[in-house]
């Protein structure tokens, strides 16, 4: 979807099936967070252009795709999982110069992304009512059927820009739905890439379409149009709220992933160096800015300095550079805006106390002055209670926090706005089940970190948000219910007579 000017390609807006201006004819930069050079221009869409996007989207499956052969939607999807994974090299390269992530990682979301279209195509001739029995005298028959929503609109985030806008739109077709796309104005690309892989494959115009802005105008408008008849956001929670309250013109179904402040549990009876693999993972993870990011590490005294000391010789081993360089392990943040955040946090846990051990600001390397790097940092003598305890900070720090008994820990894992996932690292099988259950959060994991799978539901507790993405349980979010009910008696029941 893009021409190129000067060396630098131009990515226009993907509408009805082909790629046209924006109705204002502005345009915006992004920024490789690398180095500071501009990667493309895009189209800046707004209002006027999410509308095009939803009559586009609203003829296609009112005349269309409504009316598709559930088989040919399977197949189509197919069709687009080889296209990505025909382009996965030059998809995951794209993504690394419009975000920063690590090849490792964005090679890894790609390869997800073509699992995600594949485990939808196989959905999409399962997705089926039921028989209910009767609860009345005589013969009925009583059965159900699920109907497509109609226009989904997908908002997602810039972290992982590939991957959730495969979660947000595959499902949907899969169900019969049509879809518009906002990407983050951060990181649009790879959202636009993805339509020409719909284009390539065949779909019929208007079946996605992508309208990259920002969330103000476009953002804003999607959320708030009234010929949208879901909305799935991914992002954080003061955006989710207001998104939510834009979805009430018209009741709209509404799905939320939201924020996150993760507790990673260590107990005393694990395997030290395979305790702090699973925790450097789980906080430093594309540097940090993964919503489930284990980012509140809570070790049990018996073994918390011996720990402290492993954690932080790993940190500083870490390999910071290039995030085209496949050696590299931590790419920059996302945006100057971003660094200045991560760097105000540190500062504030300074501040509230607690002890920082490595890390904490710009790498000394001269070759990464122009990228907005950060070298992966560990708090410890944290209070759960500091704001760098209770606030998501969205970037490579750790928080170490120690901890006595089952109940202390769980009490303190417990006590945060948010709950989006939880970890658990012990070798008593009982204990982990046990304490599954009682941290109140989506997404469990025991043993590992970050395993998420597309075939399992994934989703917050409380301010983390609302709703479940993958799995088949998300096909309840992207199909209405339809009772029907069938009189087979020879009798009429006349009430009146």
């Amino acid at each position: 979807m893009s021409t190129q000017t000067q060396s630098v390609p131009h990515y226009d807006l993907f509408i009805g099936g082909a790629s046209v201006p924006a109705s204002s004819g502005r345009t915006f930069e992004t920024i490789n967070p690398a180095d500071g050079t501009v990667v493309a221009t895009v189209a800046e869409g707004d209002a006027a252009d999410v509308d095009r996007a939803v009559a586009a989207a609203r003829a296609c499956h009112d005349d269309v795709w409504s009316q598709m052969p559930v088989g040919e939607r399977g197949r189509l999807l197919l069709r687009v999982a080889q296209r990505i994974q025909d382009r996965m090299a030059e998809l995951a390269h794209l993504e690394t110069l419009d975000m920063g992530g690590p090849t490792m990682w964005t090679a890894g979301t790609a390869m997800q992304a073509v699992e995600v279209f594949e485990y939808w195509a196989g959905m999409a001739t399962k997705i089926q009512g039921e028989v209910n029995p009767s609860m009345l005298p005589g013969e009925s028959l009583n059965y159900t059927l699920r109907e497509s929503l109609g226009v989904v609109g997908g908002i997602v985030p810039w972290n992982g820009p590939l991957i959730m806008a495969a979660w947000k739109t595959a499902p949907a077709i899969a169900c019969g739905n049509t879809v518009v796309l906002k990407p983050a104005e951060l990181t649009p690309l790879t959202a636009l890439e993805l339509a020409r892989c719909f284009a390539d494959a065949g779909a019929p115009p208007g079946l996605f379409n992508v309208v990259p802005g920002f969330g103000p105008t476009a953002g804003a408008a999607l959320a708030a149009h009234p010929d949208v008849d879901k909305i799935a956001f991914t992002g954080e929670t003061t955006t989710g709220q207001e998104v939510a309250r834009n979805a009430i013109t018209n009741l709209k179904v509404v799905t939320l992933e939201l924020g996150g402040k993760s507790p990673h549990i260590v107990f005393d009876d694990v395997d030290v160096d395979r305790a702090v693999a699973n925790a450097i993972f789980g906080i430093y993870t594309n540097c940090g800015q993964v919503c489930t990011s284990g980012s509140r590490i809570f070790v049990h005294e018996k073994i918390h300095d011996v720990f402290v000391e492993k954690l932080v010789a790993r940190a500083k081993a870490i390999r910071i550079g290039n995030p085209l360089d496949p050696m590299t392990q931590l790419g920059p943040l996302v945006s100057k805006e971003q660094f200045d955040r991560v760097s105000r946090y540190v500062k504030i846990g300074q501040e509230e106390g607690a002890r920082m051990l490595c890390g904490g600001g710009k790498p000394d390397a001269p070759e990464l002055a122009k990228g907005h790097y950060f070298s992966p940092t560990v708090f410890v003598d944290v209070d759960n209670r500091m704001k760098i305890a209770q606030e998501e900070i969205f970037g490579p720090v750790a928080c170490v926090l120690r901890f006595s008994s089952e109940e202390d820990v769980l009490a303190k894992a417990n006590d945060i706005v948010y709950g989006l996932a939880a970890g658990i690292q012990t070798n008593d099988i009982k204990r982990a089940h046990k304490l599954a259950r009682r941290l109140k959060a989506g997404s469990v994991w025991i043993n590992t970190y970050h395993r998420i799978e597309t075939s399992c539901p994934f989703g917050g507790y409380k301010m983390s948000g609302y709703g479940r993405e993958n799995g088949v349980g998300m096909v309840n979010y992207l199909t209405r219910t339809k009772s029907v009910a069938v009189d087979l008696n020879d009798y009429v029941m006349d009430l009146f007579a």
